[in-house]
């Protein structure tokens, strides 16, 4: 069992994507990547599914995310969502909006569901339009491939990754009503993570039977919580997008705000998306360990929140991680320059358990300890402002000599 925000569910490590009742998914390799690995996927619902959306804040966004408020926006539902990796079709004009449109009614055909009824998401390289040619013949065949295994949904997983070194897929189940609820994620995200509104690509499936408006107001609570908590480089995406379909197939009463298992299902898809934030933290490109930095004791939450998310962005304490350095200095400097509320004489800092800063006064701590600490895959920053009651939590990773390799020959 697991503890959520304060609600108990349930973990099914063996869950995936597909465990919600009315999914399918899969995957294929359709000649976009250079690779043979999978680079074009689907989600399918048996039924027109309430569906919710964040995007990207970005003002430069990639035709799919037109395509996908498009379809969220007529009706409020999806039957299906289509991926393709390799390609961003992201600023490429007038035709590139026309590619991604076709992307949906050829899916659509194929999948025999309506056109308004499927979104469309793209990753990787931005300024090339699409080999249509390859995607369409795809898209002809990736129908047949869509099934409710594990492995169908790992398919999936593997056709939305870029420089992704894992997949990332969580499963939980909730009680509602008395009826067994199932919430499942998959999302891809390495390089160019500092989201405003979610992750490079985030999909979340649930059978749960709930309004549109009612997801929607739930999705973007988790995404404040969760994704839009995590940073590995400081670049938001031209194609940031976070999906969530419910069925309704689980059979229970409409879940609204009223409802007395609202919380609790409300922990379990805050759960599923704080388990694929951190695991895009993780996975950031070249990084070597996870970063969560907990700040307490701020003025307020969003404060919290905008100090957590500077220090977990700060290129040197990124660095200093990186090296094993406790050096509580570039901590207590990027708080400060979070441009929130803080108090310069009331600071305390820790690196997991050792203190190394209380009431901004240097402390004097074992530094092999500290090294030991430091060298391990996690690292916990805590840091207390002593202001009020306000609390968060950030997810990050350590800034290598790898994520320089990486992203200075990303094209070719």
């Amino acid at each position: 069992m697991e503890q959520g925000t304060g609600e108990v569910f349930k973990v099914v490590p063996e869950g995936s994507i597909t465990t919600p009742k009315g999914f399918t998914a899969g995957g294929l390799h359709c000649g976009l990547k250079k690779t043979t690995r999978h680079d074009l996927g689907a989600i399918l619902c048996e039924v027109p599914a309430a569906a919710a959306g964040v995007y990207t804040l970005n003002r430069v966004q990639a035709a799919p995310i037109k395509v996908t408020k498009d379809s969220i926006a007529n009706g409020g539902t999806l039957r299906a969502v289509l991926v393709n990796s390799g390609n961003a079709n992201a600023c490429t004009g007038k035709q590139g909006e026309e590619d991604a449109f076709q992307m949906r009614k050829s899916f659509a055909d194929a999948a025999g569901v309506s056109e308004q009824e499927v979104a469309v998401a793209s990753t990787g390289v931005i300024g090339e339009l699409l080999k249509m040619d390859r995607v369409l013949d795809g898209i002809a065949g990736l129908p047949q491939r869509l099934g409710g295994t594990t492995s169908a949904s790992e398919d999936f997983c593997q056709a939305i990754l870029t420089t992704d070194l894992v997949q990332k897929m969580v499963c939980v189940s909730v009680e509602v009503d008395g009826k067994t609820v199932h919430v499942a994620g998959a999302a891809k995200g390495s390089g160019m993570i500092h989201p405003n509104m979610a992750t490079m690509l985030g999909f979340v499936t649930t059978d749960v039977n709930i309004g549109r408006s009612s997801l929607q107001q739930l999705l973007g609570k988790a995404t404040d919580l969760t994704f839009n908590m995590i940073t590995v480089d400081g670049d938001t995406s031209t194609n940031d997008m976070l999906v969530a379909m419910a069925s309704g197939l689980a059979g229970n009463h409409e879940l609204t705000p009223s409802h007395p298992d609202y919380a609790a299902f409300a922990a379990a898809l805050q759960y599923v998306c704080e388990v694929l934030a951190k695991a895009i933290a993780r996975d950031g490109e070249g990084a070597t360990k996870l970063i969560e930095v907990q700040v307490e004791g701020a003025e307020s939450n969003r404060s919290a929140r905008a100090i957590a998310k500077t220090i977990i962005g700060s290129s040197l304490v990124k660095s200093a991680v990186f090296g094993a350095d406790a050096n509580w200095g570039r901590i207590i400097a990027a708080a400060g320059r979070a441009g929130e509320p803080l108090n310069p004489d009331t600071v305390d800092i820790y690196l997991g358990e050792i203190e190394t800063l209380k009431q901004s006064r240097p402390v004097v701590f074992d530094e092999d300890a500290a090294l030991e600490y430091l060298k391990g895959d996690t690292v916990v920053i805590r840091v207390h402002l002593h202001l009020g009651e306000g609390q968060a939590i950030g997810w990050g990773c350590d800034l290598t000599y790898d994520y320089v390799r990486i992203n200075a020959a990303y094209r070719t």
